[in-house]
């Protein structure tokens, strides 16, 4: 329950601190965004990439197990 008041108290001064006027912290705050969107956004990039890289070596492991099968239920029939 400590931790939710927290939370709460925390995300109300966030807000608070955004709104133009109160604190003077809103060309701060703009700047800082502006500097951490391409930053995000090569993190997110480098993220796709990797799980790019990921699927493409699920898709050939599930793609040779399939053959396995494939193979071991031709040998069986035979």
């Amino acid at each position: 329950m400590t931790a939710l008041i927290v939370g709460l108290v925390l995300i109300g001064f966030a807000i608070f601190s955004c709104i133009p006027g109160f604190l003077g912290w809103w060309n701060d705050i703009l700047a800082f965004l502006r500097g951490a969107v391409p930053v995000m956004f090569a993190f997110i990039g480098l993220l796709a990439v990797f799980i790019g890289i990921a699927d493409i070596k699920d898709r050939r492991e599930a793609r040779k197990e399939e053959e396995a099968e494939t193979k071991a239920g031709a040998q069986k029939k035979d």
